[in-house]
């Protein structure tokens, strides 16, 4: 059967936990890959290039845009994100199952792209706990909170878009859920296109002495 890995993209509402998510993922199951992404966003304190993002500037990230290097790239808050694509098809080809966290208009150009890809959304359980987490962070001002709760509310338009909904109440309750759709994924009809050929051929040449 194919080993090739599946791309999934992970999307949700900033404060909604996304990170959290992905590290804990990371921590129990040795099969995933996490893309990082390339942003020029100023990094937050303890953060560190290369390990969270690729923090760059402006100018080296339109260069990376303008060669074709990026599986896509969005603006966001105003800073460009964008997902390297070298990166991302060399761990689908080792059969790693590579898992981008992306905000909602670069998901949908990934979907283009590769119509295959798994696209899951996380939220909170209420609005009101998204705004409790974003205050709880205490790294970004109230202007910038505000900003990202009312991105928070145009993307909310966009959900549907995604194949499911993980709603992040329970972190290890999350977690399991994702892998489990994850691993899913992989039985897909459209991952093994190889083995259906080669089961049709062989069923139509079997005889008796078979």
């Amino acid at each position: 059967m194919n080993q090739q890995g599946i791309l999934v993209v992970v999307s949700g509402f900033s404060g909604a936990g996304k990170g959290t998510l992905m590290k804990e993922l990371l921590r129990r199951y040795d099969n995933y890959a996490l893309s990082i992404s390339a942003t020029t966003r100023k990094p937050r304190e303890g953060e560190e290039n290369g390990r969270e993002y690729f923090f760059l500037s402006e100018e080296e990230f339109k260069k990376l845009r303008d060669e074709h290097k990026l599986v896509e790239y969005a603006k966001y808050v105003n800073h460009y994100y964008g997902t390297p694509r070298e990166y991302v098809e060399e761990k689908m080809a080792q059969g790693k199952d590579v898992i981008l966290e992306i905000e909602i208009q670069g998901a949908l150009k990934v979907k283009k792209r590769y119509p295959d890809a798994l696209l899951l959304f996380i939220t909170p359980p209420s609005a009101k706990e998204l705004k409790r987490r974003l205050v709880g962070r205490g790294t970004e001002s109230l202007e910038v909170i505000n900003a990202r709760l009312k991105r928070a509310a145009e993307e909310a338009d966009g959900m549907e878009a995604y194949d499911y909904l993980l709603i992040n109440d329970d972190i290890d309750q999350c977690v399991e859920k994702m892998h489990q759709l994850i691993q899913l994924q992989h039985e897909k009809t459209s991952y093994h296109l190889d083995f259906l050929g080669k089961m049709r051929e062989d069923l139509y040449h079997l005889d008796d002495r078979d």
